[in-house]
């Protein structure tokens, strides 16, 4: 399994702190920090290329889903990427895409998905890269891997007919491994 050492500070603290560092917080990490990239995220064993963390915030339209019915649907992520030493390197946005502050962009494709270990968070993801740009450090990943996420699930209500068109902003927090 891949390991990056990572800070103590946990994701709900730093949730309730305000602040954020690359933190441990749902099991998977051994007692001297280290994270474990669970393998059903990295079935290719690729090797750590960068860690970073994100806060921000996913965002929702009230809409019609594929159904048909009104509901909530996810339009993007809005989230600023940090270093371990809580420095912003780069932003995540749509697509989804993640720009570095050194000119590299990717846009990934859902692999793979696993439920959070913890309730009201979404999803850890397996990400392959389907398009770069540039020449930074998000340009050379092969794939990312979404885990340690806090919030950002859909709202439960408030969507119908009178709120159509209105965006939620949801706030959530994750880490994302970016694999070579």
């Amino acid at each position: 399994m891949s390991m990056v050492t990572t800070f103590g500070l946990t994701l709900r603290a730093a949730l309730a702190a305000g602040t954020f560092l690359l933190a441990p917080s749902h099991g998977n990490s051994a007692p001297d920090g280290i994270i474990e990239v669970p393998a059903a995220l990295n079935p290719d064993k690729l090797s750590i290329l960068q860690v970073i963390s994100a806060r921000g915030a996913q965002v929702y339209t009230c809409g019609r889903s594929p159904a048909g019915a009104t509901s909530w649907v996810f339009k993007a992520p809005d989230a600023q990427l940090f270093d371990p030493q809580n420095k912003v390197v780069g932003t995540h946005y749509a697509g989804p895409t993640w720009e570095d502050l050194d000119g590299g962009t990717v846009v990934g494709a859902v692999r793979t998905s696993m439920p959070a270990p913890i309730g009201k968070a979404i999803p850890w993801l397996l990400l392959d890269i389907k398009s770069r740009q540039g020449s930074g450090a998000f340009a050379q990943a092969r794939a990312i891997v979404r885990m340690e996420t806090t919030g950002g699930i859909v709202p439960d209500e408030g969507c119908d007919e009178a709120r159509a068109g209105q965006e939620v902003r949801i706030p959530y927090m994750a880490v994302y491994v970016f694999l070579k």
